[in-house]
Order: structure tokens, then sequence, then C-alpha cells
């Protein structure tokens, strides 16, 4: 890391601007290492180098040749991981803003490296990548696009989801492409991605659905490329020259003569938003504004990875950080500044040498303190050597601590922020990210990326101090365990949980499926025995074929949501029988197959009660389903079936009897719906009588009670009412005639009244002698007859009930009649 020196030691002016390079590490590679003889890409925010040897290249011969490997390294230089490749032809190595490694290779085949331990993800480009083979690639934080043979660009926007998209035709069949970068979507107007393509001495801008030309004379540009914020693009002329336009080539900000004349560039790249850096063998050139530059010079060839807020130099001896001095650091480090901030630090200075003119510098910039504070604490983030962090932070203390009322909250953050910046820029895990990037990243990204290194402890030491969540650091822990570890399953079992045990928010489940995917199955059962939640255990057992054990615990769980959804995977799974030998003896499982059955699928319930030898209720479903049957000989049918399962059980003899009454009822329905007017199939003895008395066919009437043995009283009822509804009153009035009736008389004059024919009525009032006086005279006023009632009355002698009856009599002659009555009654 940087040496205890001067702030300004590093720093070199550009115009009005500075500029320092801050070296990052040393002695990267060991000194057989040569990093000119790889393509070397950087991810974003510090992350990862991912070097891949230059095939065009000779290479000397070592004896054992060792395998094609894309190797992953720290920029500090220490492997992370090599990737064996054989897949061919490599035409793209970028990196995503996540850390994720993306190979493209010749025939379109992209993978997708998402942890740097060689797991992937693949996909192809497709349209027409296979055929006319892909030639180059340029990446940005979510996306990439590539150039294919036919001089056609393809686009893909989003790694989780790739949608190969082929850009509009720039329609180069005959151009040279001198060379091409691309505008992230973030940063267009159209909020798709556009591409620059540098074709004869002008720039053609392709997107989507089309392609314009910008009409430029400067070209050709054998470099081009495009600052971090999208706003800027740098080019570079084939005399030598460096070019930066607005990215809407509507404005010239800068020109800049290299002095190369065709010695090309091997790389050319944006430091920060403020200067574009370019490379050759052993020579840098930093051209920031205005078009004034400096100058490195190297022993080796430099690799450049682009920041938001700088250009990281790699070289096999070192890794630096270029970058334009922040304006918080510069107003207080400057010469000669007087700046309230530059003050404070002097007086902490003063203070260190315990001089009073540490007091006069405060009372100085008295008014300004809290501005000075403030500048201090931003200046401090802005550090990569610790003792000026801590002197920025100790002059921010001192003024902080001389104001009455100031928050020390930013204080406190960049204490902390500074505290993880400094562990992770350790050379051991080789993360020179700034605060600057740290804010971009976000903490919880960092921890991923740390986990990604295996940097357990210290991730969790960081969750733990920035008050993060720890679970996902302890499960990405135990899940590398269970694939590198050498151990016995119940060793590493019993390791995972004594670690992860009383912890919050832990995944067995994850881990389980960890083990079961490097083919753990037995360690996997195990740890899923430590999950709590059913719902995360039996989706995991059930792809490990532990069926019944997923059963188990869904039944466990109470949860009959998960039960059914496993019953639903078993019977897709396993033969009829075997899915019911394993439900057989789980009460539960059998309940809810039965239940669900009875409404979804009848035939896996008749099956259900076949397997079970419950020939009852596989009849009652056969009955059921009868019952639902349109057509009459498919009914009929199944009413036999049902019968005759039902006839070989003695204790269903009666349910047997009955199936087989329904059976010959049917049958005569079937003839009678032939003869007659009128649908039969379907009712029941009582409808059929009902109606055959109903349309007059009393002869048939009687034989179907005959038939199935209908009670006398039941058949008088269903002919009193057949009759009523008919409206044959000439047929009743011979009935009133009988002697006797089984049901009694009051029925039929219910039945009549009921109908509105009280005359009709009437006629069954004297048949009900075994009423009482008072509710035969009620039926004859029901019926209109007030002199019949008052008759009733005399019988009885109540002259009460006669005085009742003429109040309510309008009609002249039954009011004499009913006076002659009571006069009758009354003693002479």
């Amino acid at each position: 890391m940087a040496s205890l020196t001067a702030p300004t030691a590093d720093w070199e002016v550009v115009a009005d601007t500075f500029y320092r390079k801050v070296q990052l590490y040393t002695a990267l590679w060991d000194a057989d290492f040569n990093l000119n003889d790889y393509f070397v890409r950087g991810a974003p925010y510090g992350g990862a180098l991912a070097l891949w040897k230059d095939e065009s290249k000779p290479q000397p011969y070592k004896g054992h040749q060792s395998k094609p490997a894309i190797e992953m390294y720290s920029s500090s230089g220490r492997l992370i991981r090599k990737i064996p490749w054989d897949k061919g032809s490599i035409r793209g190595l970028g990196w995503s803003e996540d850390e994720k490694l993306l190979v493209v290779t010749q025939d379109g085949m992209v993978r997708c490296y998402y942890d740097l331990q060689g797991d992937f993800t693949q996909f192809s480009l497709g349209n027409g990548a296979e055929d006319f083979g892909v030639l180059d690639c340029r990446f940005w934080g979510s996306g990439f696009v590539a150039l294919l043979g036919n001089q056609r660009f393809v686009a893909v926007s989003r790694y989780d989801e790739p949608r190969p998209r082929l850009l509009a035709d720039p329609h180069l069949a005959d151009a040279e492409i001198h060379s091409w970068t691309l505008i992230p979507p973030n940063y267009t107007l159209s909020r798709h991605v556009e591409v620059l393509v540098a074709t004869g001495s002008t720039i053609l801008v392709v997107d989507a659905s089309d392609s314009q030309d910008q009409v430029l004379q400067q070209g050709p540009f054998s470099h081009i490329t495009v600052s971090p914020n999208g706003k800027f693009v740098g080019l570079y002329t084939g005399e030598g020259k460096v070019w930066v336009i607005s990215s809407d080539f509507q404005e010239n900000h800068s020109e800049y003569d290299t002095g190369m004349g065709s010695n090309l560039p091997l790389d050319f790249a944006w430091c920060g938003n403020s200067s574009v850096v370019l490379v050759w063998e052993d020579e840098v050139h930093m051209v920031g504004p205005h078009g004034v530059a400096l100058r490195y010079y190297y022993d080796s060839r430099v690799h450049l990875v682009p920041e938001i807020d700088g250009v990281r130099m790699i070289t096999t001896e070192s890794c630096e950080f270029l970058q334009k001095v922040p304006d918080v650091t510069e107003s207080i480090f400057r010469i000669g500044s007087t700046s309230p901030a530059s003050v404070l630090v002097d007086a902490i200075d003063q203070l260190e040498q315990k001089s009073p003119k540490a007091d006069d510098n405060i009372q100085l910039i008295r008014p300004q303190l809290a501005e000075a504070v403030d500048a201090c604490v931003k200046a401090a983030g802005q550090e990569f050597n610790v003792h000026w962090q801590k002197q920025l932070l100790k002059a921010a203390s001192f003024g902080k601590s001389v104001l009455e009322l100031y928050s020390s909250d930013e204080f406190v953050e960049m204490c902390e922020v500074l505290r993880v910046l400094n562990a992770v820029r350790y050379y051991e895990v080789g993360l020179p990210i700034t605060y600057e990037q740290f804010l971009r990243l976000t903490p919880e990204k960092l921890i991923q990326r740390l986990l990604n290194r295996q940097h357990h402890q210290l991730a969790l030491k960081i969750s733990e101090y920035l008050r993060l969540a720890t679970e996902k650091i302890y499960i990405h822990w135990a899940c590398m365990k269970v694939r590198v570890s050498t151990d016995d399953d119940d060793t590493i079992c019993r390791s995972i949980v004594t670690k992860l045990n009383g912890k919050h928010g832990i995944s067995f489940e994850e881990i389980a499926r960890t083990a079961y995917e490097e083919g753990r199955g037995r360690l996997a059962t195990q740890l899923l025995n430590y999950e709590p939640r059913a719902g995360r255990q039996v989706p995991l057992l059930l792809n490990m074929e532990e069926d019944e054990i997923a059963l188990d615990k869904a039944i466990e769980s109470g949860d009959t949501d998960l039960v059914s959804y496993v019953l639903m995977n078993l019977k897709k799974k396993h033969p009829l029988a075997n899915f019911f030998r394993i439900i057989n003896n789980r009460p539960v499982a059998s309940s809810l197959i039965e239940s669900s059955a009875r409404e979804q699928d009848r035939e896996l319930l008749k099956d259900m009660y076949y397997q079970d030898d419950r020939r009852a209720d596989g009849a009652f479903v056969i009955l059921r389903e009868s019952l639902e049957q349109e057509n009459f000989s498919a009914k009929l049918e199944k009413i036999k079936l049902s019968t005759k399962v039902l006839g070989d059980l003695k204790e269903h003899a009666l349910e047997a009897k009955a199936m087989e009454e329904a059976a010959k009822l049917l049958q005569i329905q079937e003839v009678y719906e032939k003869d007659l007017p009128t649908k039969f199939i379907g009712l029941s003895v009582n409808e059929t009588i009902l109606d055959l008395i109903r349309l007059g066919y009393n002869s048939r009437a009687a034989k179907i009670k005959s038939e199935f043995k209908v009670p006398e009283k039941r058949f008088w009822w269903l002919k009193l009412r057949g009759l009523v509804a008919k409206r044959d009153w000439g047929e009743i009035e011979e009935w009133s005639k009988t002697k006797k009736s089984p049901i009694g008389w009051e029925p039929f004059f219910n039945e009549c009244l009921a109908a509105r024919n009280s005359k009709v009525a009437a006629l069954f009032i004297p048949k009900c002698t075994h009423l009482p006086p008072a509710d035969r005279m009620d039926m004859w006023i029901r019926c209109g007859m007030l002199v019949k009632a008052g008759e009733e009355a005399v019988k009885v002698k109540d002259i009460n009930a006669l005085e009742a009856l003429r109040a309510r009599s309008k009609v002249q002659s039954e009011t004499l009649e009913l006076d002659r009555m009571m006069n009758q009654l009354k003693p002479k």
C-alpha cells in the first residue's frame, strides 16, 4: 500500500487540474510471469482480474504444457480460481457490474460465471452467430454487444434472462470497421444500448431500430471509447491525434497530438470522466482537459481497468490507481491553500506539537468551522493512506469538539466505512475500492464479493460491524464446506449444525440442496432434518426421491395444501398400486386423496376403494355416476353394476334390493316414455305414480303400486293429489261415496279447498265425524257455508257460536236462518 509520504507527493498538474497516481500493490506476480502474453479484463469497483493467454503471441516451450485456462486474480495478484477452457476460441471476455465473468466464443456460445468458483450458466447468441461467427464483444454493467462476421450487432441486455436481439443493419457488408464501442442504455435518450461504429472517415450510431451517420470527416478512427457517465466520446485518429467530443457529436471539447504517428496505442480508456488514457508498449499518456497531457514510462506493458472515478493500471510489477484529485482533497492539501479545512488540518499539527497556534487557527476559522469539519470528514474518505485518513479524522474530531452543536453521524459513519475499506484493500483480500465506488456498489454487494472469494470471517466481521444481516454468510460458508470438505457426511453435518445452532434466519434447505447437487444425498437428508420450515424441506425431498419422508414432513406440518402438493407429485411419479401403498397407512393423506378425488377424479376414487377392498363405497360411487348420466343405457348399466357389487355383501342386502328395484323402475319408465307424452326416466316411484294419475293412466299407476308394493295410504295420497292436480272433480265426488278412507277424509277437504273448490271440499265435512264440532264448524266457515256451521252449533247447543256466525253473516237469508236457530235455543 502507499507509503507514509506527503499527500501531494504523487500529485501532478494538468492545466489547472491535479491528478494523482496511487500505488496500490507491488510484486503482483512472480518474476517469470509475463503479463504481456495475456489479455487482461478487470471487473468494476476494484473487482477481480481475468487473464487469458493471447493466442496470437508465440509461447515459450516449457516441456510440460498446461491445459488452457482462464485465470482469475485479485488486484494484488493473488490467484482466486483457474477455470479450465476447452470450448473453442474466445472472442469476448468481460465483467458485469456484479462481478460475473462473461465468456463469448466464436460460435456464439456465452458462459456466465457467477461466483468466481467456476459455476456458470450458459446460453447462445443465435441470430446467425453460429453461422457467421463472433468477431468481437463490448461489455457494460448488465449486458454486452457482439459483432458478428456478417457485420451485424447482437445485444444482450440482461444476464439473468438473456434475450439476444439483433440491432439495426448498419449496411457495412463491404466496409471496414476500424473500431467500435457502445453507450450503455442508462445514458441514452432511447434507454436502449447504442453502438458507435467507426468506418471510413465517419461514425455510425446503431441502435435497435436505426443506423445514423454522424457525417464526420476526421477519420478513420482506430480507437473509440465512451466516458463512464456516457457524456463524452474519446477518438484516436490514424494521424496519432486524440479528439474528445460530446456523445451527441455536437461539441468539440479538446484535441491532443500524441506524436506517435502511425504507432497505434494498445489500449485507450477513460480515467473517470475528466481525462483519457492511452497505452503503448512502455509508455502511457493521460490527456486531461484542454488537450494537456501527462506521460508515464514503464518497463512493461500497462493494462487499463476503467473505473467510475479513475483507472486501474495493471503491470507485472504493480497495481496503481490514476485519478483526478478530489476537489475536497485539493482544497485541503494544495500548497498555499487557505481553506477552512486546510487551516483545521494545520491546527491539529500544531496541537500535536503543543503549540498555542492551534487555538489561534481555530478562532480564525470559527465561523466556517462546521464546514471545515465536514470537508475533513469527506477528504478522509478519499485517502488510501491510513496515516492521512487518521490525520483528517483527528482534525475533524478536534473541530467538532469546539462546536457546541454538531451532528457526529457523518463522522461516525465515515470512521466505520474507512475501517471496512482498509480491511478489503489489504493485499490478502485485494479489493482496492474507493469511497465513491463503495457508495455505488453498496455494502451488501461488497459482502457478496468477499463471499465469492471465500473470505467468510472478514465478511462476517464487516456485516456485524455495519449491522447487516449475517445469515447469508453462514449459509454460504456451510455450502462451501459441503462442496470442498473431504470429511464424512456425519462429521460435516455435525460441524455445520454446531456452527449454525442458535443463529436466526438460517436456511438448512439451501445447504441441503448444495449437498444434493454435490451428490451427497445422505448428508442432504441429515441437514434437512434441521430445517424448521416444512415448505422448504418438502420440495427438495421430492427432488431427492425421498417421497415418503417428504409426505411425512408435510403431514407433520399440518399444512393441507403442502400435503396435497406432495400427493399430486407422488401420483404423477408412482404406479397406482405403489401410490396407494404409500398413503394406506397415513390417514391424513388417504382422507385428502379421497375428498379431492370425490370431486375431481372418480376413477381414482374407484381405484382407491378397490385397492382398499371397500366395495360398498365403490358401488356408491358408481351409483352417483349413474345419477349424473344422461344416456339411459349407461345409467341402467351403472345401476346394475352397483347392484351386483352390493349383492355380494350381506351387510348391504337392503341397498342391493333398492338398487335392483331402481333398475326395474328405470326399465318401466323407459317403456312409459316411449308410449306417453311426458318424461319419466329419473323420477321416483311416487313421482311416477303421481304423473300417471295426473295424465289419467290410473291402471298403470295401480300396476306401479302393485309392482313396488306401495303402501295403501301413500297410494291414496298420491291419487288424491293427482286427481286434484288434474281437476277431475267428478272422480273425486265418486271417490267421496266410498265408506272408508285409509288416510281419513280431512286430507280430501284440505286438498280440494286448496284448489279453490269449496263445493267439492264441503262433501267431505260430514265424513269427518272424528273431529270435534268446533273443527267442523270452522271447516264449514272456510267453505263459506255459515248456515251449515250454525247447524253444527245447534247440535251442541252453542248459542255463543251462533251469535258469532250471525255477526259474520252478510246475506239476509243466512241471517234469518241463524236468527231462527238462535231463537230455537233460547229458553221460552
